[in-house]
C-alpha cells in the first residue's frame, strides 16, 4: 500500500498522480481516458477505457495435407475461443474436400464466416462483438435450448416417436454454438480488463459462468446419447420393458424438474430450493433399485436391447447428478464476498 498527496491545480481543481508502474502496464500516457467509479464505502476504482484502435488479433494455423478433420476442427476451436478475431488456415498442400467440409461446417458453428478461400488458405473473421455480448443472456439461451432438448426426449420415449428423436437431435448443435460463444467471451475478459469492465465481469465470475457451462454442455450431451440410443432402438423395431420404460421415464421427469432449477436458482441467486435439488437424487437412485436387475425382465431378448436400456438409465442419473453440482455451485456463489 503506498500514500500520495492531493495536489492543487490552479484555484478550483485537485489531482492525485498516478503510479507510473501502473500507467506503464496498461499502456497508459497523456491524453488516455480512465473510468472512475466511486463505491459506497468512500472508495474509487479506476479503470483504463478500451481505445478504439487496438489491434485485431490474428493467428495462422497450418494444416498439414494428411491431417484428420477432428484435428484441424480442434485447431480451429482453440483458435476462437482464444479470441482471435481473423483465423487463417493454410494447408502443406491442398485442402481435401472432407477438411473443407471440416472447416467450412465448424465456422457456422462458431459465429465466423469465410472471408477469403483458395485450395491451399481459408481465412475466417468472427460475427460477434464481444463487448455487446452478454453472457447472462447466452447462458440463459442455451439452458432453455437444452431443457426443451431433454424435455422432448423424455416424450419421445414415452411415445416411441422416431420424428420428434431427430426433431430432438438437431437442438444439440445450438447449444455447443452457445457455449463455445460464451467461453471465447469469458476467456477474451480474462485477459482483457477494458472487456472485463464493459461486461462487469470479475475473475470469480468468469470462473463460475464457465463452470456451469461445462455442466449445462454435458448435460446436452448426455440427452443426445439418450437421444441417439431411442433412434437405434426404434429403426431396429426394439422396444423397451414397458416396467424399466415406466421407471426410466419417471427418474427422467425428476432429473429434467432438478436440472430446470439448478439453472433458475443459479441465475436468480436462490439458495433456498437448492438442498431440495441435491435430495432428489436419492428418488431417482430408488427408482433405479427397481429396474437394476435388467435381465429378469422376460422383454428382453437380445443384448442390444439391454445395452441401450443400460444406457438410458446411466445418462439419467448423471444428468441427475450435474443438476446437483449446479446447485452446489449456487451455494458457494451465495457466499461470494465482495471485494474490499
Amino acid at each position: 500500500m503506498e500514500y500520495r498527496k492531493i495536489m492543487a491545480l490552479g484555484k478550483s481543481s485537485r489531482v492525485v498522480s498516478l503510479p507510473i508502474d501502473w500507467l506503464k502496464s496498461y499502456n497508459l500516457d497523456k491524453g488516455d481516458t480512465l473510468q472512475i467509479n466511486q463505491q459506497r464505502n468512500g472508495s474509487i476504482i479506476i479503470h483504463p477505457v478500451a481505445k478504439m484502435d487496438e489491434e485485431v488479433k490474428k493467428i495462422n494455423l497450418s494444416i498439414k495435407a494428411d491431417e484428420s478433420e477432428d484435428s484441424v476442427v480442434r485447431r480451429l476451436i482453440g483458435a476462437f475461443l482464444n479470441g482471435y478475431t481473423l483465423i487463417t488456415l493454410t494447408s502443406d498442400k491442398i485442402f481435401t474436400g472432407d477438411q473443407q467440409t471440416a472447416i467450412r461446417a465448424a465456422s457456422r458453428r462458431l459465429y465466423m464466416m469465410v472471408i477469403k478461400s483458395e485450395a491451399t488458405s481459408i481465412e475466417l473473421e468472427t460475427l460477434i462483438d464481444e463487448s455487446k455480448a452478454s453472457v447472462t443472456s447466452c447462458i440463459e439461451r442455451m439452458h432453455m435450448i437444452t431443457y426443451s432438448l431433454f424435455r422432448d426426449t423424455i416424450h419421445a420415449m414415452r411415445e416411441w416417436d422416431k420424428e420428434l428423436v431427430m426433431s430432438a437431435l438437431s437442438l444439440e448443435e445450438d447449444v455447443d454454438q452457445l457455449a463455445y460463444l460464451v467461453l471465447r467471451i469469458i476467456r477474451s475478459a480474462s485477459i482483457n480488463y477494458h472487456l472485463a469492465n464493459q461486461l462487469n465481469l470479475d475473475p470469480l465470475d468468469s470462473l463460475d459462468f464457465q463452470t456451469l457451462v461445462h455442466r449445462i454442455e454435458r448435460i446436452a450431451d448426455h440427452i443426445a446419447s439418450m437421444a441417439d440410443c431411442l433412434n437405434t432402438m426404434i429403426e431396429s423395431n426394439e422396444q423397451l420393458p414397458e416396467e424399466a420404460k415406466k421407471v426410466l421415464v419417471e427418474a427422467a421427469e425428476i432429473a429434467l424438474n432438478s436440472y430446470g432449477r439448478a439453472v433458475e436458482c443459479y441465475l436468480y441467486m436462490d439458495v433456498e430450493p437448492t438442498n431440495g435439488i441435491i435430495d432428489q437424487q436419492t428418488e431417482i437412485e430408488k427408482l433405479y433399485s427397481k429396474i437394476t436387475p435388467l435381465p429378469r425382465y422376460k422383454e428382453i431378448t437380445d443384448t442390444s436391447v439391454l445395452t441401450h436400456t443400460i444406457n438410458l438409465r446411466e445418462n439419467i442419473l448423471k444428468i441427475s447428478n450435474l443438476a446437483a453440482d449446479i446447485a452446489e455451485l449456487t451455494i458457494d456463489r451465495a457466499y461470494k464476498s465482495e471485494p474490499s
